[in-house]
């Protein structure tokens, strides 16, 4: 294993590059971000100053501010908002460990501890705890979601 952590060195890698290198996702998305806000600002004053001199009248900065803010909004609204929503709400739950973000994790580990059980026969359970101290898992294991059964031996799972 590589020096900081990583097996590869990456965190290394970034802690040299300083601000930048830890947040380098964080502050490019920033830079699109605000790149486009800004571009989109300017591109709807040219578009409301030529809307303005075909009728005949001479934009007003008032009106565009008012305009502008109600389409960034909108735009926000129906775009930015539910993604950030579908982004970090997934994101939470999958860390929170909703039902159903468990749900294929619990059936997967089921399915490995059955295999452990069939292999290591009587040195299974003392496998099986190692692996929960080592990874700090207490209580036991879970459950699938839903799914609550016997296993063919008379030991099912409580």
């Amino acid at each position: 294993m590589a020096q900081g952590g990583g097996h590869d060195g990456t965190e290394s890698k970034a802690a040299r590059l300083g601000v930048f290198g830890k947040y380098a996702y964080g502050l490019i998305t920033l830079a699109f971000f605000l790149g486009s806000l800004v571009l989109h600002w300017w591109f709807g004053w040219r578009a409301f100053v030529n809307d303005a001199q075909t009728h005949g009248q001479a934009a007003q900065f008032a009106e565009y501010l008012d305009e502008m803010l109600r389409d960034t909004f909108e735009n926000w609204q129906s775009e930015f908002l539910q993604l950030m929503w579908q982004v970090i709400g997934l994101a939470y739950f999958l860390y929170v460990g909703s039902p159903t973000s468990k749900e294929n994790d619990d059936r997967l580990e089921a399915k490995i501890d059955e295999l452990i059980r069939l292999q290591a026969g009587d040195r299974a359970d003392g496998l099986l705890r190692d692996i929960d101290e080592r990874y700090l898992r207490s209580g036991g294991h879970a459950d699938p979601f839903g799914h609550h059964h016997e296993r063919g031996d008379g030991q099912g799972k409580r």
